[in-house]
């Protein structure tokens, strides 16, 4: 397919896993920090709106795809529907901890309503930059355990799993993109796809920061060093939001494919380090 660098042996897995059912809520799950469970609350609170907007958005183009980029589509569906309906059930875990997740999962609506105004080219667009950026933090959340050092295990299983997944798919949504944009010229093509990634960073940044605050309000814990504590783990140590600033960048480069970072390994190792979930019930 024209322009795609995606490897050729690319699998991309159905996986009907789920987690957590066996487990009762915690309210600050990740190692009793209020600002890294408030952060990774917060992206959560996103995944089931956004993730259906990503999947109507690579389906409009579905049937003049050709192979296999049509198969990967299908799968790239079935991961993302799966994703939805776990963390459907991780943020109503969070409401059963005590949290009000419905102003964090409005506002995401809200922003998800406002891009589906925008021309089918461009929603798809906004999709390939939002996976551009699950692919970078999946990327991170895999290549150093401090990321989760200390959630809940079934939490840290869950937040694993998604990343594998949000890895074998990275490409799919922007190949679906070359494929819809062949015949445009190359400067529109990289005009369109820039001030998408502009408006999603912008969007982005500002959802998921403006629901950490919200979640941290519910505890009393939106001060100072609170976000001295969870801005230092997200951009000094371990560093995900920095990668995922590197990553905006790279975005921009002419030439740019999600699959010029081969990752793969890494995904395989973190599969082999979980099993599907055995679902055993809560005690009476």
């Amino acid at each position: 397919m024209t322009d795609t660098q995606t490897p050729a042996a690319l699998v991309i897995e159905k996986r009907n896993w789920k987690f957590g059912r066996d487990m009762l809520p915690r309210r600050w799950w990740h190692g009793g920090d209020p600002g890294r469970t408030a952060f990774f609350n917060a992206l959560s609170s996103t995944f089931p709106v956004g993730e259906k907007f990503f999947m109507s958005a690579v389906r409009h183009y579905r049937d003049d795809a050709p192979e296999p980029l049509r198969e990967q589509i299908d799968d790239f569906i079935f991961q993302e529907s799966t994703h939805s309906r776990e963390h459907i059930f991780f943020n109503r875990q969070a409401r059963d901890a005590g949290y009000d997740m419905a102003p964090s999962e409005d506002r995401a609506a809200r922003t998800i309503a406002w891009a589906k105004r925008r021309p089918p080219i461009m929603q798809l667009a906004a999709t390939c930059a939002l996976e551009h950026f699950t692919a970078i933090l999946a990327n991170a959340v895999l290549s150093d355990p401090a990321h989760l050092a200390g959630a809940d295990i079934e939490a840290q299983r869950m937040w694993r799993w998604h990343a594998v997944e949000e890895i074998e798919h990275k490409g799919v949504a922007y190949d679906t993109w070359l494929h819809a944009t062949r015949d445009m010229p190359r400067w529109l093509r990289g005009s369109l796809r820039s001030l998408a990634m502009l408006s999603a960073a912008v969007r982005f940044h500002w959802v998921v920061f403006r629901n950490t605050r919200d979640l941290l309000a519910q505890d009393g814990m939106n001060n100072l060093a609170t976000w001295r504590r969870l801005l230092a783990y997200l951009y000094d140590y371990p560093g995900a939001m920095r990668s995922l600033a590197r990553g905006i960048f790279g975005y921009f480069r002419p030439g740019f494919h999600p699959w010029q970072h081969d990752d793969r390994a890494l995904a395989r190792r973190a599969l082999a380090s979980l099993t599907p979930p055995l679902i055993t019930p809560l005690p009476r």
